[in-house]
């Protein structure tokens, strides 16, 4: 190979640099191409501007410091130092030991750039889909660093003297395969990992598994440990990790306790119950109500954390919800004066604010019960509330319109079609609930709290219908009386009555007895 500092002219040879002593096992200059038919014999002004564009591909590359020389498969030419990236890497590492030499014009020359000592192995890296990555190293640095190289450099040489030629077939992704290998010529590889990123780490991670290049091992696994992880980063390193050899377990426990699971059925389901004990107990309003978004989000049939986990207990839900049906009704009775647990103590948060909290409570429960399609057993349970429903009729509208907001929800879940009970359990809740819904309509509307009045309308309209048609009529004789004193302070239902209407005396239909109530 021609020496192309010998083109230079004068005023070039001195602004060039002088020559660098300190002995390299690998170098980033790109030298002149050696002869081939794509480039013929260069004249000396040719080699002059050759020389320039050189010094300018250093500078460009100079975030590279690994290979001497980066040739393109076709021909010898520097190609872009951006190869196709995909997010694999190699499986196998093997030589071609009976690969011919390369050429003499292409031989490694120690005169470049001063000494830098000799570039004696071209690692030939094929990737997957079709691209592949020339790198010219020294095999001091490659044996010193990787077992799987030495051993293969070993095995070339006792077939081949002098220069050695390794192929790597089947690569993947060829910018992870060379970011590995400069690694081993960076004394500082904790360093560059801060720089490189946790995604890149982790594939760095997994080729240093399989060429047994222990420094890099040793070091991503500290950075991997020591820093936080995106869901994207931690589900690549849960699918990495198992696929890992040539590591000792005792150097990945950090990281393996960070991505271990909590498989136990009880585990979670206790864990559970504790946390919606724990917000059903809290008195902080806004912190409560953000627990509520978190748990509810976690917990919900749709949440990407729910898919494998087991299922909600649900006695453990209804046990919630029965020690707060009891605290709402301890709070009814001191609201009547029937109860003075609230004397002497100021410390207490007003009573009306405690009521409306337990309700909140209870329609919280209820959206999870509804979710997890486990609320039929509540619509019984809140059909049999006799002691509310007594309390009910003695309180202020104040105190008593919030426990129609759990009865709304109700509505609105059965007329929307949310939960199938049998005709007994709907009859039972409407007997039961539905003329204290009219005398507290009004009040919701004033004081909606996230109340779709207009759902509710809808809702209770067709709730109604869903009863036998003999059942329908004190029901929707009630509200018609109610609507014509109260209007716009009784929820409107004309348009489930007018149905109702049609249905009982349709032609064709058995005459339907009204019968006096």
């Amino acid at each position: 190979m021609h020496d192309s500092t010998h083109h230079l002219k004068p005023q070039q040879q001195q602004q060039q640099r002088p020559p660098l002593h300190r002995r390299r096992h690998w170098c980033c200059s790109f030298t002149t191409p050696p002869l081939s038919p794509d480039n013929p014999v260069l004249s000396r002004s040719r080699s002059s501007s050759s020389c320039n564009k050189k010094t300018e591909l250093q500078h460009h590359h100079q975030k590279l410091p690994l290979a001497r020389r980066i040739l393109s498969p076709g021909r010898v030419s520097p190609i872009s130092d951006n190869p196709v990236i995909t997010h694999k890497t190699p499986r196998k590492v093997q030589a071609s030991p009976n690969s011919p030499p390369p050429p003499a014009d292409s031989e490694i020359s120690t005169r470049d750039e001063g000494n830098l000592g000799n570039f004696d192995v071209r690692l030939n890296l094929k990737g997957k889909n079709g691209g592949s990555l020339i790198l010219e190293l020294g095999s001091e640095v490659l044996t010193a660093n990787s077992p799987v190289f030495a051993d293969l450099i070993a095995d070339y040489r006792k077939n081949v003297s002098g220069f050695c030629r390794i192929e790597v077939p089947n690569v993947d992704n060829l910018n992870v395969f060379r970011d590995t290998i400069e690694l081993m010529f960076d004394d500082d590889i904790p360093k560059k990992l801060l720089k490189i990123g946790v995604f890149r780490a982790i594939d760095i991670l997994e080729v240093s598994s399989s060429i047994k290049f222990s420094r890099g091992i040793s070091s991503c696994i500290k950075y991997l440990e020591a820093v936080p992880w995106t869901e994207e980063e931690e589900e690549k390193l849960r699918e990495l990790f198992p696929k890992l050899k040539n590591i000792d377990n005792a150097k990945t426990t950090d990281i393996s306790d960070r991505l271990i699971s909590l498989n136990s059925t009880d585990s979670h389901q206790t864990l559970t119950k504790q946390l919606i004990y724990s917000i059903t107990a809290s008195t902080n309003t806004n912190s409560r109500n953000d627990l509520k978004s978190l748990v509810k989000a976690l917990i919900c049939k749709s949440s990407v954390y729910e898919k494998d986990s087991p299922d909600l207990n649900k006695g453990d839900i209804y046990s919630v919800c029965e020690s707060c049906l009891t605290s709402l009704t301890t709070l009814l009775l001191e609201a009547s004066g029937a109860s003075d647990n609230n004397a002497g103590n100021n410390k207490n948060p007003p009573l009306l604010e405690r009521i409306s909290r337990q309700v909140d409570n209870i329609n919280w429960l209820l959206e999870i019960l509804l979710d997890h399609h486990m609320a039929e057993e509540f619509v019984d349970m809140w059909a049999n509330q006799e002691v509310l429903l007594k309390m009910h009729g003695n309180a202020s509208p104040m105190v008593r319109y919030e426990i129609s907001r759990v009865s709304a929800m109700l509505f609105i879940a059965m007329g929307t079609r949310k939960f199938h009970c049998p005709a007994e359990t709907r009859l039972g809740l409407l007997k039961v609930w539905f003329r204290p819904m009219l005398s507290d309509f009004g009040w919701l509307q004033r004081c909606k709290k996230g109340l779709d009045m207009k759902a509710l309308e809808d809702a209770m309209g067709q709730s109604l219908l869903t009863l036998p048609l003999k059942e329908q009529y004190p029901l929707f004789m009630d509200w018609f009386h109610c609507f014509s004193k109260n209007g716009s302070d009784c929820p409107n239902l004309g348009k489930a009555f007018q149905i109702w209407w049609r249905r009982s005396f349709q032609r064709g239909s058995e005459t339907f007895a009204i019968e006096s109530r």
